[in-house]
């Protein structure tokens, strides 16, 4: 009898394409999926420990397959990925239950491992190893707009307050030849947007190959419409990238660029290796070489050690960047990096009031950056219908841009051109005009 198999995913787009990941790879071996947890014969939850509250939720949600187990002892429960390989000796210890433990670089084993589910309990696989790249896998995905690609695995950058390189080990690419293969898979299935993933994208090197050579490689891939890529080191961006971005016009206008703070001396505390004065001129390089780009970014406050004069210093930086969108974190103390043997930790009520102050000002520079936009015509990829109302749909620029207009002669995975006639929120507000105009014009802006 084929054995049915559940999975929930938390954390981030590494994850989402970790799972998909995963259910190809038991698909291929005729495993089935169920989407009733109370039915399937394995459920497994992919985990993120990127952050405490990440890995909360999946305490409270392991407390809840937990009862299932009790109603059906047979039920195989299964931790996957980043929380597998840090906490295993807690899930072994204090969560009996889960039967099956395995890290990120395990999952070619869980085919074999679900088939003997009767044999044996309690496998634990959480080696990390220097060569796994899933090179050869290809990801089983549902029908939508874009695509997940993973590039590569691991991280060698060692920030100090991160624990990625502990959960997923060191940087490891794989073949161009692969990534493109998967690529054009993908545009066959249907989807028209690929998204390149890697901890540090830019790290990406195979042979004398680099990113922006993966870039251009993919760009050529016949009927993509679309090409974005996260999340990239700002030590790593350089005008050879760049150049690769404005000589293709499926590449995206939009870099994901993470400041994490503004403070030389936090950076160096942090080890992120550029300084407050680099990534400013970075910002600006990135402006003026591709006009109407949507810069992104994250931060972090409360740092251990930060001082007020220092938030304000990551307050000065996203002054003069005015980041189209950010993403905003309080510090989380994570075991084994080293940012959590640090002292002089920050309380919770002053890191909460930094990052109510941090919101407030880049919703203004949110919406500073969408008025830029207002009267201009700008190619809108329409992708799902809006939550506010049936009769609009809801696309993205290619600056990464959320756009709202009426449904009228339009549908999912065209891009049309959108004139933005008001900016409200993050959200731009516009009208459907010369249908079929494909031109990149948010470019030209």
């Amino acid at each position: 009898m084929s054995v049915s198999y559940y999975i929930e995913t938390y954390g981030c787009q590494m994850n989402v394409a970790d799972s998909e990941l995963i259910e190809g790879v038991l698909k291929e071996q005729g495993l089935i999926l169920s989407h009733d947890i109370n039915t399937a014969d394995v459920i497994m939850v992919n985990t993120c420990a990127v952050r405490d509250h990440a890995e909360a939720k999946v305490h409270t949600r392991l407390g809840q397959f937990h009862k299932i187990k009790r109603q059906r002892p047979d039920v195989l429960i299964g931790v996957l990925g980043c929380m597998a390989q840090h906490l295993k000796n807690d899930l072994l210890e204090n969560k009996p239950y889960v039967d099956i433990v395995l890290g990120p670089d395990s999952y070619r084993r869980l085919p074999e491992i679900l088939r003997r589910k009767q044999e044996k309990k309690h496998i634990v696989d959480t080696k990390l190893s220097k060569y796994e790249v899933y090179d050869n896998l290809f990801p089983s995905r549902k029908e939508g707009i874009n695509a997940w690609v993973s590039i590569m695995r691991g991280c060698d950058k060692f920030c100090t307050f991160c624990i990625v390189p502990f959960t997923r080990g060191r940087e490891r690419s794989r073949r161009i030849e692969s990534i493109v293969h998967e690529v054009t898979k993908a545009v066959a299935d249907g989807f028209v947007e690929v998204t390149l993933l890697g901890q540090n994208v830019n790290s990406f090197k195979t042979g004398d190959k680099q990113f922006p050579d993966l870039l251009d490689s993919v760009a050529q891939v016949p009927g993509l419409q679309r090409i974005r890529y996260t999340s990239p080191h700002p030590q790593d961006v350089d005008s050879e990238l760049l150049d690769v971005m404005a000589k293709h016009k499926n590449i995206c206008n939009s870099i994901h660029l993470p400041l994490q703070a503004g403070s030389d001396r936090i950076l160096k505390r942090m080890n992120r290796t550029y300084t407050k004065k680099h990534f400013m001129a970075l910002a600006d390089q990135i402006r003026n070489n591709l006009p109407g780009v949507g810069i992104s970014t994250d931060i972090i406050v409360g740092f251990p050690g930060e001082t007020e004069a220092e938030f304000q210093e990551t307050l000065d930086v996203m002054h003069h960047v005015k980041f189209d969108s950010a993403f905003t974190f309080k510090y989380s103390s994570r075991p084994h990096t080293k940012a959590a043997e640090y002292t002089d930790h920050i309380s919770e009520d002053v890191k909460q009031n930094r990052l109510e102050r941090m919101i407030t000002l880049q919703k203004e520079h949110t919406l500073f950056r969408n008025q830029e936009v207002v009267g201009s015509v700008l190619s809108v990829m329409v992708e799902k219908e809006s939550k506010r109302s049936t009769d609009q749909w809801a696309g993205r620029t290619d600056s990464n841009k959320w756009v709202l207009f009426d449904k009228v002669n339009a549908s999912v995975k065209e891009i049309v051109s959108v004139k933005i006639n008001r900016a409200h929120g993050v959200s731009l507000h516009g009208s459907l005009v010369n249908k079929g105009v494909n031109d990149e014009v948010d470019k030209n802006i």
